[in-house]
């Protein structure tokens, strides 16, 4: 009888030590949790988001978001941080991967869901688009570069460097000059 006792009990033991051990992840969560993974061999890109302009317009800015917590004093939402480059990645993939790790809010419309056959982002970090004036809304470049088409349809290459920054003016008041076409410069 204490034989069977202690053989049940130490397999209690064994299974609770094991599930203890064992950590369950979807797919999702296990290269989240590796996203850090970096080695030599990999090639990377940066990606920062910044609000900076908000600060220079806080009097424009929806009355519900003025607090810290979701400007932050500095105006950044996520410093420059260094992400692994898979083939065939975005901005957008990167933007996604970023704020899922860190876990900064986001919202966006499907490329299916808008005329420009591209994701658009609508909010970050709870700014959204027209919450810092009429002209506001976040916009993005790589390399120092506004393209002129949407962060889905940029296919990166290693060392790129992303920006996500939002702007209060149509671009003007985070570089990005518009050219008779309409192409950004």
């Amino acid at each position: 009888m204490k034989k069977d006792i202690l053989a049940v009990f130490g397999i209690i033991l064994l299974i609770a030590a094991v599930i203890n051990g064992t950590n369950i992840q979807s797919v999702d969560e296990y290269y989240l949790t590796h996203i850090d993974d970096i080695t030599p061999e990999s090639e990377t890109v940066i990606i920062s988001i910044r609000c900076g302009t908000v600060l220079d317009n806080y009097d424009d800015l929806d009355p519900a978001l003025k607090s810290e917590e979701f400007v932050p004093a500095d105006g950044v939402i996520l410093p420059p941080t260094e992400y692994v480059l898979r083939p065939g990645d975005t901005v957008f993939d990167i933007l996604d991967r970023a704020v899922r790790y860190n876990r900064i809010q986001m919202e966006y419309m499907g490329a299916d869901k808008n005329s420009y056959g591209s994701v658009y982002i609508q909010g970050i970090h709870y700014l959204y688009e027209f919450s810092c004036g009429p002209l506001s809304g976040w916009m993005y470049r790589v390399d120092g570069e506004f393209p002129n088409f949407g962060c889905s349809k940029y296919r990166l290459k290693d060392g790129q460097v992303i920006e996500w920054v939002y702007t209060c003016d149509l671009g003007k008041d985070v570089g990005c000059e518009w050219k008779e076409e309409g192409a950004a410069k």
